[in-house]
């Protein structure tokens, strides 16, 4: 790298860099343009010859979390070799792991061993991107295991509202309670003009999650879904649906998850039964929804949308949930597989009602369903059109 008078980092430790980036991507992480930016001015400004500052510079500006650390560490192990700086890996990873060394970055010409372990990384790294998109309903026992360490791993950041209530801001409402004050203060003189403006909270979301046969090789990641996104924000409400209505909100609230599923499991008297939607969410509605859980919250209903009772009080009840809430969002398994059409009795019938129809099989499906879920959207164009059979 050269200083000074130069304005940025030699052409061989840009091309060095660049890749190393695209192995970062292949190990699931974003590491932007932007990003890859960034730490080219810190190599510029550090000396990229020391394996601490290089590592240093790399991991403040491609993690975009603690989740990152790990797979930014087995990158760099792999694409430089070296040990990790001491303090940068104490209690971050149960392994030691190797990063960049001296004479890594000193043959910047590719004249290392390091392409093999780059590879071996790429097939690891590739192995945990199939993971990500793999069907829950088809994993092993040892890919369940990692899955559910991916799950409790997803961000969940929520919507919010607007309040009632009102705090101090630069811009806003000139606050006259404030203005008057502050001209007592002053013996009546008017020397500033203190403004406000309303408060943000979070935007309650209610989870209804379907528990029957149809969809039993999903009902695990739901549950444990659910669990991260109520441990992560406040104002969740979850049920499950089957043949009756649980509330298991309290269960949720188990600080480990294999906990709160056991307590779900206690809890829960009708697993693997049938499918009753549309008598369940009367249910719901006449004892929690139209009192107020649903009024402008979203609403999440997890399920294949197979339905055993009445079609048509499924879809009257739907409407009425629309009409209570901000949001309705449908999450069904078999979205997005090869030949899927929202055929089935009580899909189509909630169909027209729904804002959002999106997929639930994979980790990968439930980290967009949690980004959705972190977007305060109105109404929004519907994914599916109702079909013709259904009109």
């Amino acid at each position: 790298m050269t200083r000074g008078g130069q304005s940025g980092p030699d052409r061989d430790i840009v091309v060095t860099m660049a890749g190393f980036v695209r192995t970062l991507r292949a190990a699931g992480m974003v590491a932007d343009t932007g990003r890859f930016e960034a730490m080219l001015r810190a190599l510029h400004t550090l000396d990229v010859r020391r394996g601490v500052d290089a590592y240093w510079a790399g991991r403040l500006t491609l993690c975009t979390g603690p989740e990152d650390i790990a797979r930014f560490d087995a990158a760099f192990a792999a694409y430089f070799g070296g040990e990790i700086p001491r303090n940068a890996a104490l209690g971050l990873q149960k392994t030691p792991s190797r990063v960049v060394g001296i004479t890594a970055l000193d043959t910047l010409d590719g004249e290392t061993d390091a392409p093999t372990e780059t590879q071996e990384l790429a097939t690891e790294a590739s192995d945990t991107d199939l993971l990500r998109q793999a069907d829950f309903a088809t994993l092993t026992d040892e890919q369940r295991e990692e899955v559910r360490r991916m799950l409790a791993q997803l961000a969940a950041v929520g919507p919010t509202r607007r309040s009632l209530r009102t705090e101090a801001a630069a811009r806003g409402d000139v606050d006259p309670r404030r203005v008057l004050r502050a001209m007592l203060r002053r013996g009546g003189e008017t020397v500033e003009l203190p403004r406000k403006s309303k408060r943000d909270r979070p935007r309650r979301i209610v989870l209804l999650l379907d528990v029957s046969g149809s969809m039993e090789p999903y009902a695990e990641a739901y549950l444990r879904f659910a669990h991260t996104l109520s441990r992560r924000r406040p104002a969740v409400e979850v049920f499950t649906i089957g043949t009756r209505l649980t509330r298991i909100t309290r269960a949720m609230s188990a600080r480990d998850p294999d906990a709160a599923l056991k307590a779900v499991a206690a809890a829960v008297p009708d697993w693997s039964g049938g499918t009753r939607l549309g008598e369940l969410l009367q249910a719901f509605l006449d004892r929690w929804g139209q009192r107020g859980m649903a009024r402008g919250a979203v609403v999440v209903i997890a399920s294949d949308g197979w339905e055993r009772g009445e079609v048509d009080l499924l879809a009257d009840q739907m409407a009425r949930l629309r009409r209570l809430a901000r949001a309705v969002v449908w999450v069904n398994p078999h979205v997005g597989k090869e030949g899927f059409a929202p055929t089935a009795a009580g899909m189509s019938a909630a169909l027209p009602h729904i804002d959002r129809l999106v997929s639930g099989h994979s980790v990968e499906a439930f980290a967009e369903l949690a980004k959705l879920l972190s977007e305060d959207f109105l109404r929004a164009a519907r994914l599916w059109p109702v079909p013709r059979s259904a009109a």
